[in-house]
């Protein structure tokens, strides 16, 4: 892993795998390089792996004011440029995390191969913003702490916890971690957010996928705003929202038969 200075911000990122085509892990809120751990093992064989910190996570550089999309997806753009990556690439991303994939997608089609999204946060309903601006009045008084029960309680059901308690345990702590400032300017985006303009603009094959415990975005929410891309594909899944941590034996295997199924149909 590494660090670099770009777009006036500092990246952790991380490269492995074979030399075969980039795919780009984008992890979801709160998340980090370390989401991905479990699901890189059925990929790296085949792909080039790409894996970053967004802007304000793990052990990227911090903010504090307003963040978009826009910024976010020019961040991946310098980062892919400043690796010389310069073939289209896949992008396999969890909720706001594909947010920036569909930016990337729709502003940069040129390097844009596929896009994989997994629980895909575009918008928030505006009857739901009063009570999340008041959680994140919480988070700068209290810190993380003071919602992690909340949080964990919702986007990482008992029945997925039980199947692997180190896991959830491993997962709880790291999202603690997490700076609240910046925490608190992803979840502004969050809320002033709507991007659905960007959806039907997306031309590369796009593979959605919705957790069936997922309270937050459920497979039903997931095919109604990405039927919008022209080429699109949906699969549920037994999950819940931070779904690479959840199920990544699942999520592992999905996108790489979805990756290896597009690029049979480009060789035939």
């Amino acid at each position: 892993m590494d660090h670099i200075e770009l777009n006036g911000t500092s990246l952790r990122y991380d490269m492995c795998g074979a030399s075969g085509p980039t795919l780009v892990l984008i992890h979801e809120m709160g998340g980090m390089i370390e989401n991905w751990d479990l699901v890189v093992p059925y990929l790296s064989d085949r792909y080039s792996i790409l894996r970053y910190d967004s802007r304000g996570c793990g052990l990227s550089a911090k903010v504090s004011g307003a963040l978009s999309v826009e910024v976010l997806s020019n961040d991946l753009a310098a980062l892919l440029d400043a690796l010389d990556i310069r073939e289209p690439v896949a992008i396999a991303s969890c909720a706001l995390g594909a947010a920036t994939a569909f930016a990337f997608a729709a502003r940069f089609p040129a390097r844009t191969a596929a896009v994989i999204a997994m629980s895909p946060a575009i918008d928030m309903k505006p009857e739901d913003r009063p009570a999340r601006h008041a959680m994140l009045e919480n988070i700068l008084r209290d810190g993380m702490g003071s919602i992690v029960d909340g949080a964990m309680a919702s986007g990482y059901p008992e029945t997925l916890r039980k199947r692997d308690p180190e896991r959830f345990r491993a997962f709880r702590a790291r999202w603690l971690g997490n700076d609240p400032d910046s925490f608190v300017a992803q979840y502004r985006l969050l809320i002033d957010m709507d991007i659905a303009h960007y959806l039907g603009q997306i031309k590369c094959p796009a593979l959605g996928i919705g957790g069936t415990l997922d309270i937050f975005r459920t497979p039903e929410y997931v095919r109604a705003v990405m039927r919008a891309i022209p080429d699109v594909e949906f699969l549920t899944i037994e999950t819940s929202h931070h779904q690479t941590v959840e199920t990544p034996d699942e999520i592992g295997q999905a996108v790489r038969d979805f990756l290896d199924r597009r690029q049979s149909r480009s060789a035939a």
